[in-house]
Parts: structure tokens; C-alpha cells; sequence
């Protein structure tokens, strides 16, 4: 897989998570030219090759959008020889990642003392729940309920609401994108003193971070509170509706909401006194929503964006899913864009932000099919062909014929 002129080129993966923690982390690796080696279970690999529907010539797209330029072996990890292949690959690895429950990994035989009596010099990260230590470091735990526990769904949906889940999986990306930040600074002083490392992380430990001004209200003595998508100290700073949809307007200071008086034709607003400050408007707010909603939703989208465009106020509509990945905007930078497969088949991608002047970054190579990269990266290691035909009889590391999604 030619990385000529990435930032991790060279740099060998070895990964044996499941689901989206690890699997983020790794394609942010593989994003920026890393070669990633997928560990899965023969005949039924990572779980989310199976998340769905929608499926999409047997293969669920989800899978897609956390596996592209990663390259599959299948190896039977309880078996004596699928441990061994491990080690040899493990030999050569610069970084192992896996995401299991604490005492998993030992049970298995692939800790990281383990690994790194094999190769002291490697980065090994260990993704869980809670992490490897306190009491509740056997708890099993996925995205919903580490949204719960880290307060994100107590300050996220409406007053008088039940707490509210972020849409989209927010704690496993957030896990993911900090494993791959301790493995990149763990590679960096690794080429200072030469010392391999561990790294213990844990979803609940990766997300509280992300709580900033809430936590901020909190240091300060009170209670953050559910307010919709109203903020607590800015105002107005939030989603309003208008004839056929919503937009979101963002008045950060005095001259920004006189403005937007201005652009929908209520400059009394600006100059009602209950209304004169950013600190009057936020003591104010269901007052001042109900004033601007008025005004707001006697006209389409559309015409209050041009208004607001030219008025220089920060806003934008909410948009679907479709409308946010394929716009003008995205189109410009190549933002979504396909890799094709050996076959011929394009599978959409969407590329990762990182615009280096100096360097290259970016996907080369679509999802793998299960075990298709076994043979080769067995061959890589040093097996003989005969010696492959031989674990491939016995069931190790699965059958040529598994190319399930």
C-alpha cells in the first residue's frame, strides 16, 4: 500500500478492536498513511460488518465509514497457532490496539506484557468502558450508556423533555480520536528514547473533557440545565423556525444582534430596554425567542439566509444528513468522495479534515472484505505458502473463500 509522502508512513498497525472505538481511532491512523492490519474472528469478523440495515450488496455502509486503507487477516485467537501468527506480526508491529473488557486481553494472551515480550519498542493501546482500573472497570459499557454517565444527555434536549442522546455514536468518536492522539504522541517520544508504551484509556475518562462550560458552570457552584439548543450565556444563540424548516442565528456581541434586528425588520427589539444587553437578552431568552420566532417563521429558509448573509450575521440553516454531506461547499473542498475496488465497485468515502501544504494525507483503498489481505500479510510476515495452506486447512485463520461484509 504505497504512503509515499504521509506523515505515518511506516508506521505498522496491528488492530484488533471491534465496533467503532478502536476502528475510528486506526482509520484516523490509516488517514494519514499508517498500514493498518484489521485482527478479526474467522468466518464472522468485526460485529459491524453486521450493523444494520440498510445493507448494501451484503455489506453494511456503516462498516464502510470506519475502515477504509485497513487490511484484513482472520486469526483464530484461541487457537495456539492464530496466537503465534499474532506474535510473529506483533514482532515487526510499531502499534497494537484492542478494545476489550479488562481481563480479556490476559485471558487471550495478547496483554501487553505479553505483546511486549515480543516487541518491547511497541505502542500498545488498551481502549474499555472505564478503563483498566476502579470499581467499575468490569462494567460492560457502549456509547448510549457512557452519554448518560458523563452528563452529555443531562444538559442535552428540551426543559420540560426526557434527557436526550446525542444522534450519532459521540463518546465512541470522541474515544477513538483521543486513542489516536496518545498513540501519535507515544510514537513521537518513542523516536526520542526509544521506549515502547502503554496507553490505558477509557471512554467515560475520554468524554468528560468534552464538557468544558458545563463543567465550567459546575466549578462555579450550579447546576447546568437542558435548554434545547439555547445557550446558556449568549442570546440570541440558538435554532429558530421559519416557514419550511429551522436556522440557527449566532449574535455573540452588541453589534451582531442589532444587525440582525435590522435584517428582519424588528429594530424595536434592539431598542427595547429588557432586550439591551447580552446579559438582559439571556434573563430574557423564552421571551426573546417567542419575539424572534414571530418574525422568523413568516418567511421560507432560504430568504432569511440571504438576508442574514448580507447583513454579515452568522447563521445557517439545519440541514439533513444528504444536504450536509453533498452541498457546494463540500463539493469545492472534495470533502465525500469514492474509492473503488478491484471490481470496479466506488464505495463512498468521506475524507478526514486534515489539509496539509507539506505533507499528504488521505484515503486510498475501500473497506476490506473479510480475511482478504490473510494470505498476503501472512506472506509479508515471512510464511511460507505451504505453511499458509496448512492453517487455512486447520481453520485458523478462516477460509479464502470468506469475503462477507
Amino acid at each position: 500500500m504505497d504512503a509515499s509522502g504521509y506523515v505515518l508512513e511506516g508506521v505498522s498497525v496491528l488492530d484488533l478492536s471491534t465496533f467503532v472505538t478502536g476502528g475510528f481511532c486506526s482509520l484516523m491512523l490509516a488517514n494519514q498513511g499508517a498500514d493498518v492490519v484489521k485482527i478479526e474472528r474467522p468466518g464472522a469478523g468485526d460485529d459491524i460488518r453486521h450493523s444494520g440495515p440498510p445493507f448494501i450488496d451484503g455489506e453494511s455502509p456503516y462498516y464502510w465509514t470506519v475502515n477504509y486503507d485497513k487490511r484484513s487477516i482472520e486469526l483464530d485467537l484461541k487457537s495456539d497457532a492464530g496466537r503465534e501468527a499474532l506474535y510473529d506480526l506483533a514482532r515487526e508491529a510499531d502499534v497494537f490496539i484492542q478494545n476489550y473488557r479488562p481481563g480479556t486481553a490476559e485471558r487471550l494472551g495478547v496483554d501487553y506484557d505479553r505483546i511486549a515480550a515480543e516487541n518491547d519498542e511497541i505502542v500498545y493501546c488498551a481502549i474499555s468502558a472505564f478503563g483498566q482500573t476502579g470499581p467499575w472497570r468490569q462494567r460492560p459499557g457502549y456509547d448510549l450508556l457512557v452519554q448518560g454517565l458523563s452528563g452529555i444527555m443531562d444538559v442535552t434536549g428540551a426543559p420540560d423533555g426526557r434527557p436526550a442522546k446525542v444522534g450519532l455514536p459521540m463518546t465512541d468518536l470522541i474515544t477513538g480520536m483521543w486513542a489516536a492522539f496518545g498513540i501519535v504522541t507515544a510514537l513521537y517520544r518513542r523516536s526520542a528514547t526509544g521506549e515502547g508504551e502503554y496507553i490505558d484509556l477509557g471512554m467515560l475518562d475520554a468524554t468528560l473533557p468534552w464538557l468544558t462550560k458545563q463543567a465550567g458552570r459546575v466549578f462555579a457552584g450550579e447546576e447546568p440545565q437542558r435548554m434545547g439548543t439555547k445557550d446558556p450565556v449568549l442570546a440570541p444563540y440558538q435554532t429558530f423556525r421559519t416557514a419550511d424548516g429551522h436556522i440557527n442565528v449566532a449574535c455573540l456581541n452588541g453589534k451582531l444582534w442589532r444587525a440582525f434586528c435590522g435584517a428582519i425588520d424588528r429594530e424595536n427589539l434592539a431598542d427595547a430596554e429588557r432586550f439591551a444587553t447580552n446579559a438582559d437578552r439571556v434573563e430574557s431568552m423564552d421571551e426573546l425567542e417567542a419575539e424572534i420566532e414571530r418574525t422568523l417563521t413568516n418567511r421560507p429558509t432560504d430568504e432569511w439566509l440571504d438576508r442574514f448573509v448580507d447583513a454579515g450575521i452568522p447563521a445557517a440553516p439545519v440541514q439533513g444528513v444528504e444536504d450536509a454531506l453533498y452541498n457546494e461547499q463540500t463539493a469545492e473542498r472534495d470533502v465525500v468522495d469514492t474509492v473503488t475496488r478491484d471490481d470496479d465497485d466506488e464505495v463512498p468515502v468521506i475524507e478526514h479534515p486534515l489539509n496539509f501544504r507539506h505533507a499528504t494525507s488521505g484515503f486510498r483503498s475501500p473497506p476490506p472484505r473479510l480475511g482478504e489481505h490473510t494470505r498476503e500479510v501472512l506472506r509479508e510476515a515471512g510464511y511460507e505458502e505451504s505453511t499458509i495452506d496448512r492453517l487455512f486447512e486447520r481453520g485458523v485463520v478462516g477460509s479464502e473463500t470468506d469475503t462477507s461484509g
